[in-house]
């Protein structure tokens, strides 16, 4: 595969850079990555990779445009409510990035579509707001083998971290962190959020998923926390729990409990 001149043009500021090249540019233009939930979070994600020349994007996702949705999610409008999040996200995607072939899922990843969606994909990103979904999630990541972004934002909080057993197999994976008795507090209903708290995490999702997709090293075994009114991050190691029901363990110490994260924020995709 080789680069058109209108390729060269339109993605030169990156094409530029040491780390990114025609090579490398031709590596996003050839990814197929999957983000599940297409709301606050979802959205900007697929369009900053559609934006960036990732190939092949599929959008996943069963919920419908609603007015609360807006101050957030700011590829819709008033005109869209009712219709399908995906869907929509797709078709305007598609039309300002070209380049980018846009496949649109508008049934919820369950235990019996989970397979199919998720296998063959060199990267996905959980954007949902679902503790159940972000399970099965993980879950199928794990057992295809893809590796994992996944980002949360409640009130003033985001949280990121990425899961690849394969590069990564002693940072564990999301049920390690999260087991699935975990105390869900809080949500964009219950303590609200604002929209440019999802544009951070959001931004730092698609960062990290480019990087990984172009092969430049990424932090791994890292849990990132942003604190939206200190203006501050903050760092914690993760490992691998040798009780975790979906990873199992080969290391010795899992996080201290010290070191776990509020699990208030597990559920919120910025829906």
């Amino acid at each position: 595969m080789s680069l058109s001149n209108a390729d060269f043009l339109r993605y030169s500021r990156q094409i530029l850079l040491p780390d990114v090249g025609e090579i490398g540019q031709i590596n996003l233009l050839q990814a197929h990555v999957a983000i599940v939930g297409v709301g606050g979070l979802g959205h900007l994600v697929a369009q900053y990779l559609a934006a960036a020349g990732v190939g092949n994007l599929t959008l996943i996702d069963d919920d419908k445009v609603e007015l609360s949705n807006l101050p957030r999610q700011l590829l819709f409008s008033d005109k869209d409510i009712g219709e399908y999040k995906s869907a929509t996200a797709a078709h305007k995607l598609s039309n300002a990035y070209l380049g980018c072939n846009l496949q649109a899922v508008t049934d919820k990843l369950s235990e019996h579509n989970r397979q199919d969606l998720l296998a063959h994909m060199d990267l996905v990103f959980d954007c949902t707001d679902d503790f159940g979904t972000r399970q099965l999630i993980n879950l199928t990541c794990l057992q295809v083998k893809a590796p994992l972004i996944t980002a949360a934002v409640a009130n003033f909080s985001g949280q990121i971290f990425m899961v690849d057993m394969e590069s990564a197999p002693d940072s564990g994976c999301y049920a390690c962190l999260f087991p699935q008795d975990s105390h869900l507090s809080q949500t964009c209903q219950s303590v609200g959020v604002l929209g440019p708290m999802v544009g951070v995490m959001a931004s730092m999702q698609a960062l990290l998923g480019l990087n990984l997709l172009l092969g430049i090293l990424v932090p791994t075994g890292k849990l990132l926390r942003f604190d939206g009114r200190a203006m501050r991050w903050r760092e914690a190691s993760m490992s691998r729990d040798l009780e975790c029901h979906v990873c199992g363990g080969r290391v010795e110490q899992p996080m201290s409990q010290s070191q776990i994260p509020d699990s208030s924020l597990l559920c919120e995709g910025g829906h």
